[in-house]
């Protein structure tokens, strides 16, 4: 068999020398710091990697003083673009920003600014990386997730309907059955004669019905139904106390800590009642928390009030894209989380058939060692918080849907340590591949463009 040539541009000394570190680090802020949200470079395929976005602030470090003017959006929704609620600052101070930055930035405002948002536009510009400094990516990625509209004369009538249908969500879904069971004995007590206070509010035996005793084992009975939901419940609160422990925003005793716990906890269990089928998947946690943090951290009053809700919606709209990964009846179908494995594989193969032949034939390191869990948890575990955000500018962006452009993202993974893997056996390549070494997200975003342009070509 003759074995395809590696391609001549993987050859070249741009992927051969070290990348330089990018000195991003996972956001640890204290509580009291403000946060402006924002976003890394990300690349385009027709474009030259980006300079990377200098590193947020560590908690322990003091903010310095010398800030750059802040970019505003001045529309109906966005009244009070000052404001910051997060309590985490990514990177308010912009100072050492890169030109193309700044000129990117200066796009994506523009195009925000307009009636109708051009979507194609958008999306070309927020691909090469949405830049920190005016707090946009969470407008930006709504758009991207269809939760807003093109035309921003919808946006506040669209946003009160959604924030309302998950306010109806939450009282519906999240009550303790003894307050059903309160409520309707409030609702009985006043039809009863108020003559008899002895009875007021009271049920007598015959009046509970059998679905609503705490022993029922009815499938309509809300207690059967709480008990049942009990074990889902747990699950997700150990979960949502595990995620990234080291970030004050989501981890800690604080009170923003336990405030956005208990939102997400909200979302995570709305989710699950009101998709049986999948119910809770123990990591949607982590693709939950990319978004949370972008919304709650925007500068609008407004919107960072409702990011909840805002988030609840974006989240569905995204995992809608990978759900059949969670679900284990279809792992082994033809749109299951092993079938989109097997995808990544032929994709390796098509680029960088020596690299494949190693890892699978000599090496026999099964890719669902390694994958798996970068594709379900879309790299949130593989990178540094502020690079997982850089990388989801650009799955985001993509008008295909977020997964074809996360497979690519993960082939150039592999092919960027290739020298490595190469030189390996079964059990160095497997720990290298689950322990992913530190990366320029710049340069593995260009080589991941550049296999789509290779595809296409």
């Amino acid at each position: 068999m003759v074995r395809k040539r590696v391609p001549d541009w993987l050859n070249s000394s741009l992927w051969s020398t070290t990348p330089a570190d990018d000195g991003l680090h996972r956001y640890s802020p204290s509580p009291t710091t403000t946060t402006t949200t924002s976003s890394a470079t990300v690349s385009e395929p027709t474009l030259q990697p980006p300079a990377t976005v200098p590193p947020p602030a560590a908690a322990s470090k003091p903010q310095s003083t010398p800030t750059s003017p802040k970019f505003e959006i001045r529309d109906p929704v966005n009244k009070n673009s000052n404001n910051n609620s997060g309590g985490n600052d990514q990177n308010g101070d912009s100072s050492g920003v890169s030109p193309d930055d700044i000129s990117r930035q200066a796009q994506l405002l523009a195009e925000l600014s307009k009636k109708v948002i051009n979507m194609w536009e958008l999306r070309r510009i927020a691909s090469q990386g949405i830049p920190d400094g005016a707090g946009i990516r969470s407008t930006v990625w709504k758009l991207l997730l269809g939760y807003l509209p093109p035309d921003r004369s919808q946006w506040s009538s669209e946003l009160a309907k959604k924030r309302s249908q998950y306010r109806h969500f939450k009282e519906e879904l999240l009550m303790n059955p003894s307050e059903i069971t309160r409520r309707l004995e409030k609702s009985v007590g006043c039809d009863n004669d108020e003559s008899k206070p002895k009875g007021r509010g009271l049920l007598s035996r015959s009046q509970i019905t059998h679905g609503e005793h705490p022993l029922s084992l009815g499938k309509s009975s809300v207690w059967n139904q709480f008990f049942q939901d009990s074990e889902i419940i747990e699950q997700i609160d150990r979960d949502v106390m595990r995620t990234h422990p080291d970030m004050h925003f989501f981890s800690g005793d604080s009170q923003l800590a336990k405030f956005n716990q208990d939102a997400m906890r909200n979302i995570l269990i709305v989710f699950a009642k009101l998709n049986p089928g999948i119910r809770y998947v123990q990591g949607m946690n982590e693709i939950l928390a990319p978004l949370f943090y972008v919304f709650k951290n925007d500068p609008d009053v407004e919107m960072a009030a409702n990011a909840e809700a805002d988030t609840f919606f974006c989240f569905v709209e995204l995992l809608s894209g990978f759900r059949d990964h969670f679900c284990q009846q279809l792992d082994n179908s033809n749109v299951g989380i092993r079938s989109t494995i097997t995808r990544l594989s032929q994709l390796l193969k098509e680029h960088d058939e020596e690299l494949w032949r190693h890892l699978e034939v000599t090496t026999k390191v099964n890719p669902q060692f390694y994958a798996f869990r970068w594709i379900t948890l879309l790299l949130t575990q593989e990178f540094n918080f502020a690079d997982s955000l850089h990388i989801w500018d650009t799955l985001l962006s993509d008008p295909e849907g977020p997964l074809e452009t996360l497979l690519r993202v993960c082939c150039a993974m592999l092919i960027l340590i290739r020298r490595r893997l190469l030189a390996g056996d079964f059990t160095s390549n497997l720990k290298l591949l689950q322990h992913y070494p530190s990366a320029n997200i710049s340069h593995l975003l260009y080589v991941a463009n550049k296999l789509r342009t290779q595809a296409i070509g």
